[in-house]
């Protein structure tokens, strides 16, 4: 990415504790006494009762998720707990409460949004059971990576934002850039933090404006949906970046069903890398998605064995993403979920 841009880390709070969490995450926990001490204790033994509090089954990413933890609980000899909230924190907060009720050995939580989650956490944590977070954080004012849950495994949101708002940089064409921006679930933190990265892009560019940004909820009838309301309020649109594929799967029938061109009088960008957002790329509809995958269950093994075992665990496994194009789309489509 060229340096050109003002890196967001400097300029918005939220941005410099994920940097924080990257730091911790380099230097090791020795840096930071205690956190370790204030963590449940995790025996080593040969199998554990594991529980999955996932908040949604309702999309591909979040079904591929859930299968790469069932794929991986036989090889790592875990009796595996499988929840789902049906995108409703207060029953992802129930459900986490069952597993304590349960006394699972550990839990992997993708946490629904990231306030409401905060006393599941927290009640798990006093209950002596450790809770790794999964592919979203909690407010990190209040609970802490370290203190209060193990770690975090997960993408860097904010980064993904800015690598798409940087390939719409490199990639328009036109004189002006209207921009409408569907928003993911209000609350989560990975829908602010790809806003706040690609908007601290486009706020650097003379030529480009977002002129609405609402919630799609991560959903694809809900982008469509909206889409639809605001291609009609905003008829002048030749840019939409949706938080995740599923909303723009959802934009582009909306777009079609108007009459326009995606591909060509419409630019789409995306985030997730999934099959559909793939074969659209491939389609010529999509102009790019970046990937954030959801097959965490093999580094969630990995991390539950090295944390029994006594091993310093960085509050930040990073997940490294990559960025699907015209250019590799094809290579990849037979892999994608």
């Amino acid at each position: 990415m060229p340096s050109t841009h003002h890196s967001p880390t400097a300029r918005h709070p939220r941005a410099r504790r994920l940097a924080g969490l990257a730091t911790a995450a380099l230097l090791g926990l020795s840096a930071m006494p205690g956190w370790a001490q204030q963590l449940p204790p995790l025996e080593q033994k040969d199998s554990y009762r594991v529980g999955f509090a996932q908040m949604e089954s309702n999309n591909p990413w979040r079904i591929a998720e859930t299968q790469s933890f069932r794929d991986i609980a036989p090889e790592c000899n875990w009796q595996l707990t499988v929840t789902d909230a049906a995108g409703s924190a207060a029953k992802q907060v129930a459900d986490v409460d069952s597993m304590i009720a349960q006394g699972v050995d550990a839990i992997f939580l993708p946490p629904r949004e990231e306030k409401a989650l905060i006393p599941a956490v927290m009640k798990a944590r006093a209950a002596g059971i450790p809770v790794f977070l999964v592919d979203r954080i909690v407010d990190d004012e209040v609970a802490k990576a370290g203190e209060h849950y193990v770690s975090f495994l997960g993408s860097d949101f904010i980064e993904q934002g800015r690598i798409a708002a940087q390939w719409l940089v490199d990639n328009f064409e036109g004189d002006q850039a209207h921009i409408i921006e569907l928003e993911g679930t209000t609350g989560a933190s990975s829908a602010n933090d790809r806003k706040e990265g690609f908007d601290a892009v486009i706020a650097e560019q003379d030529n480009m404006e977002i002129i609405a940004s609402q919630s799609g909820d991560f959903a694809r009838d809900t982008g469509r949906q909206v889409m639809e309301t605001l291609l009609q309020a905003h008829p002048e649109v030749n840019v939409v970046y949706a938080h995740n594929d599923e909303m723009i799967i959802g934009a582009i029938q909306a777009l079609e069903l108007a009459g326009r061109t995606p591909g060509e009088d419409v630019l789409l960008v995306s985030i997730d890398g999934t099959r559909d957002a793939l074969q659209a790329i491939l389609d010529g509809k999509l102009g790019v998605s970046v990937e954030s995958s959801p097959r965490f269950g093999p580094m969630a093994c990995d991390v539950l064995n090295r944390y029994a075992a006594g091993e310093t665990i960085e509050p930040w496994v990073r997940v490294e993403d990559r960025v699907f194009t015209q250019d590799n789309a094809a290579e990849h489509i037979d892999d994608a979920y």
